[in-house]
């Protein structure tokens, strides 16, 4: 990920490295440009024609950082869902596309700190439940947030935690 350009901090960085490629004409540049931000190579290609001013804007560099990010992770179920919970935090809220797509933020950490929430607020389930559910075991514990309380904490994670350390 990330291999040929490197990881980019903005939409404009990725932009003044796509104007650079246009200029010298390099298409294929452009073009793998575009596919490791995980920008559609149809963008590129009206970048290129001079149909579009620009290749990205926030949005599209965020949820391209997104699904390359989520290429090599391969999120399913709730994953998968927090992982939707972001790319559309980026559409709803400019200030969080620009904090994904920041140097050092990630969704593998941004993940990892929905799962850390998760662990600490776990809580017992209902025997009831658990019976309800044919499961022999004395106790059950689950922790998992429910949709506003993981966009709260994916905004926390992007917004409030500093540059990405970690």
């Amino acid at each position: 990920m990330f291999e040929i350009f490197g990881e980019m901090d903005s939409a404009e960085e990725i932009n003044k490295t796509a104007e650079g490629l246009k200029k010298e004409g390099d298409t294929d540049s452009l073009i793998k440009l575009a596919e490791e931000n995980g920008i559609d190579t149809e963008f590129a290609w009206k970048y290129h024609l001079g149909e579009t001013e620009s290749l990205c804007d926030d949005a599209t560099a965020a949820i391209g950082k997104i699904e390359a990010e989520a290429a090599v992770l391969k999120p399913v179920e709730i994953i998968a869902d927090w992982t939707e919970y972001i790319k559309t935090q980026c559409i709803d809220n400019e200030e969080i596309a620009r904090a994904v797509r920041r140097k050092g933020k990630s969704l593998k950490e941004c993940i990892g700190y929905l799962l850390r929430w998760s662990f600490n607020a776990r809580y017992k389930v209902d025997k009831g439940i658990i019976r309800a559910a044919g499961i022999s075991t004395a106790s059950v514990e689950m922790g998992i947030p429910g949709m506003g309380r993981a966009k709260k904490l994916i905004k926390e994670y992007y917004l409030k935690q500093g540059g990405g350390e970690k």
